[in-house]
């Protein structure tokens, strides 16, 4: 975890985030690199896994996508390659680790923790993203170069695969270290290259979605609510001086028409809440291999097994009255109160809960115990003996 004596993440969201970069020398108690550059290269040979490689030949970058056969790794040259793994939070607990010290900013807003390999001198080239992303670095040094903000004017490199600037004119440099982080805000200029083997990067990217994005989800999903006897009626009609006018009342029926249920915000709240917890990978099917029930419920925790979100899971939740909540979990909505509110609020704010942070007041209700069987039963958690850590959730091959 992050040394809060090192880093003041409210300093940080008032002076900086959004606003400029910042370089943080390894705040943590005592970093320790999550994952083994051969665990990283099993995972990209993965089917289910999104994986890239960028190779650098002369001064041209060359991307392939996973999954890579094993042998692909040993004809690789010995400098100039970068390998990338996306969401490796979801697939190795130790990674989705990294998460919790970032937690001053909502859940909503992390997308998931991409993990980079790099040989001596490989890169993805300068480039901007359009979100905020912390550059953690886990092995070996890299050196990172920021440039300028850019717009959806600035000038790319005609690459069929990359978004690369044509021109890139660094304005700061630093050199990480493990454990160092490099916070880099939304559209600013950057490129980083490894110096030496062994470089490892995991870098924790926070969606923004486009307004463009919002407003053709939101759309489609109003339409998919609409009948389509649902249409201009104007039972008031009185005969106009001029039949090619359209008059200001119909103007305004037709505006209510249009956009009445756009602008419905308790609707709208309800949709983001599932459409911000929609799993990342639609691909994958996390439910376990055997259903329960509530008597398999108590089964586990009488045994003493902890509760635990399954790290490719995303939990929210809403707070409608001072005792109920709308819980959101992989983009389905649970409707929660009283006790099972509180229970909610729990499940979203920690990833582990015993037994006595799940229970209410000494017990755990009848709708409790349905909210927790119903999220065992579609992978959103699982168990943990408090043994060797072993969560009992089964990934199958796939949807």
């Amino acid at each position: 975890m992050i040394d809060p004596e090192r880093f003041d993440s409210a300093a940080f969201l008032r002076d900086s985030w959004q606003k400029s970069p910042v370089l943080i020398r390894n705040p943590w108690h005592a970093w320790a690199n999550p994952l083994q550059p051969d665990e990283l290269a099993g995972l990209s040979c993965e089917c289910l896994v999104e994986a890239r490689l960028v190779t650098q030949r002369n001064s041209d970058l060359h991307l392939e996508h996973g999954p890579f056969a094993e042998g692909r790794f040993a004809d690789l040259p010995a400098r100039s390659w970068t390998l990338l793994v996306q969401a490796v939070d979801h697939h190795v607990p130790a990674v989705a680790t990294l998460l919790d010290s970032f937690r001053f900013i909502p859940d909503w807003r992390i997308d998931d923790v991409m993990v980079s390999y790099a040989a001596d001198g490989g890169g993805v080239g300068p480039h901007f993203d359009n979100y905020d992303v912390f550059l953690i670095q886990g092995l070996g040094r890299r050196r990172w170069q920021l440039g300028e903000y850019c717009n959806n004017d600035v000038a790319l490199q005609p690459h069929d695969d990359l978004r690369l600037l044509r021109e890139f004119r660094p304005t700061q440099e630093w050199v990480l270290e493990p454990g160092d982080i490099l916070y880099v805000p939304p559209r600013l200029a950057h490129n980083g290259v490894a110096i030496g083997d062994d470089c490892m990067t995991y870098s924790i990217g926070f969606r923004a979605p486009s307004r463009a994005e919002l407003i053709e989800e939101w759309t489609d999903e109003v339409l998919m609510q609409l009948a389509d006897d649902d249409r201009y009626t104007d039972p008031d009609l009185t005969q106009q001086a001029n039949a090619g006018e359209i008059a200001p009342a119909a103007v305004a029926r037709l505006h209510e028409l249009a956009i009445g249920h756009l602008l419905d915000a308790t609707s709208f709240l309800r949709w983001f809440g599932r459409y911000s917890t929609r799993p990342a990978d639609a691909g994958i099917d996390w439910r376990p291999e055997q259903a329960i029930d509530a008597r398999a419920l108590h089964r586990h925790v009488d045994d003493g097994a902890a509760i635990i979100r399954n790290p490719a899971s995303r939990f929210s939740f809403v707070r409608q009255t001072p005792s109920s909540v709308l819980l959101f979990v992989d983009g389905q909505c649970h409707s929660c109160a009283g006790d099972v509110a509180v229970l909610a609020e729990r499940l979203c704010g920690q990833k582990r809960l015993k037994w006595s942070q799940i229970t209410i007041g000494g017990g755990l209700s009848a709708p409790g115990e349905t909210l927790l069987v119903e999220l065992f039963n579609q992978g959103s958690i699982g168990f943990d003996d408090g043994e060797d850590g072993v969560e009992i959730i089964d990934q199958a091959d796939g949807a």
